[in-house]
């Protein structure tokens, strides 16, 4: 509860985070959390998902804002991850869209792996 240590993003050289219990659970306070790092893998996965299938079926967005919320409770661990995206997709109709993100929502890697959790979309055009 009242240690702390350091990630680090060795691959992509982007630099040494730290970590502890009360960004965690508490205020982060300019740390990090498993959960903020989830959450980042997530919507990136998310949201390359979604560009791909959205360019194969010939619309290719224009922008694609996600963000993944990631619930911790302690005691229960991560309770559930919501994704919320907004596109800019010419040419598309919402409810296409909509479709679209929940294909992307099953089909990113980053989904399958998290399937002990809820994951809950939010899906609307700009």
């Amino acid at each position: 509860m009242e240690g702390s240590g350091q990630v680090t993003l060795e691959s992509s050289g982007l630099g040494t985070y730290d970590v502890s219990w009360p960004s965690r659970a508490e205020e982060p306070d300019g740390r990090t959390s498993p959960e903020e790092l989830i959450a980042a893998a997530h919507s990136s996965c998310f949201s390359m998902a979604l560009s791909n299938g959205l360019a194969k079926a010939g619309s290719p967005p224009e922008r694609l804002e996600t963000t993944a919320d990631v619930t911790f409770q302690p005691g229960e661990g991560i309770t559930g991850i919501h994704l919320k995206v907004v596109g800019t997709v010419p040419g598309m109709s919402a409810e296409d869209f909509v479709e679209a993100a929940e294909g992307a929502k099953v089909d990113c890697p980053v989904s399958k792996a998290l399937t002990g959790t809820t994951i809950t979309l939010d899906a609307s055009l700009a």
